[in-house]
């Protein structure tokens, strides 16, 4: 598929690195790191199995470079084999470089396929000025990517969210949807034909924007639509910050509570059988039985 071909911004930093050995020994250290944490995430939800067609959707941001660059690390030396297709959007938003990404896929060598649809209009006329377009710009793109996978017979698609997004999006449906849910690091899809994977859900943001400085990645501004100020999203994101600044290691304590979920202890009548509980036959037994008991009444 030939790509639309446009002039890159003269501010963005369009210069394809060279993928080959990181500069410094903190350099290979991180990526060690990262690597690690992407391999045991995978491990621990089976996010990859052998002969999978692994779809990695790119925006241009730190966090889907990273994604690409530790999956296809891993892929040279994991126990099994899986195949890598990298897939940009081009939502046709202004001054979007529609070069850039092209010519780093080549650059690493990564089969790539670049859709183009032009979202940004329709979201444009929707959305009314002012409000941000961030809701349906995700769950058009959404829709083409599910589509797109369909088309090229990935088994996964696998998106660049990493552990701060998925703390981020807790305290977002908390305060802002009465719901105690997060974003898992690895969901079917509503018409259960499509699997989503979150490889870099054990990876906190800083080290990720720290490996992408070393790798020198050619980012892609995300504030090319106008529509990244004054988000929900954004004050969450800034009052973690300000935990983890007072109270380091508070983020990554947030995430593992995700992980230990103690539904007895919490108040959904869904999640357990609050109604029929009742004390256990030896709990009981040791309890004195008085000598008159009148029937239990309820509140209703």
């Amino acid at each position: 598929m030939s790509p639309l071909t446009v002039s890159t911004p003269s501010n963005l930093n369009s210069a394809v690195p060279n993928p080959a050995t990181l500069p410094s020994q903190n350099a290979k250290k991180l990526e060690a790191k990262l690597r690690g944490l992407v391999g045991r995430a995978i491990a621990d939800y089976r996010m990859i199995e052998a002969g999978d067609r692994v779809m990695v959707c790119l925006s241009g941001g730190k966090d889907s470079y990273t994604l690409l660059a530790l999956l296809m690390s891993l892929q040279r030396k994991a126990p099994v084999n899986f195949e890598i297709l990298a897939v940009n959007l081009d939502q046709k938003q202004p001054d979007f470089p529609a070069d850039v990404l092209p010519n780093y896929f080549k650059s690493v060598g990564v089969p790539y396929r670049i859709v183009e649809q032009d979202t940004y209009s329709t979201v444009t006329r929707v959305v009314p000025a002012g409000k941000t377009m961030c809701g349906l710009c995700s769950r058009l793109r959404r829709g083409i990517l599910y589509r797109v996978a369909a088309e090229e017979g990935a088994t996964k698609i696998a998106l660049g969210h990493h552990r701060d997004d998925i703390v981020e999006t807790l305290f977002l449906n908390l305060f802002h949807g009465g719901q105690l849910k997060a974003m898992p690091p690895k969901l079917r899809s509503d018409d259960g034909e499509q699997i989503v994977i979150r490889p870099l859900a054990y990876c906190a943001e800083k080290e990720i924007a720290r490996y992408a400085r070393y790798r020198k990645f050619p980012i892609i501004p995300c504030n090319l639509c106008g529509s990244q100020t004054n988000l929900q999203r954004a004050q969450i994101k800034q009052m973690l910050q300000n935990w983890e600044s007072e109270y380091p290691g508070r983020t990554e304590s947030l995430f593992r509570s995700l992980q230990n979920v103690a539904p007895s202890h919490l108040a959904d009548a869904n999640l357990f059988d609050f109604a029929n509980l009742s004390p256990t036959a030896s709990s009981s037994q040791t309890v004195s039985s008085p000598q008159t008991v009148s029937s239990p009444q309820t509140a209703f």
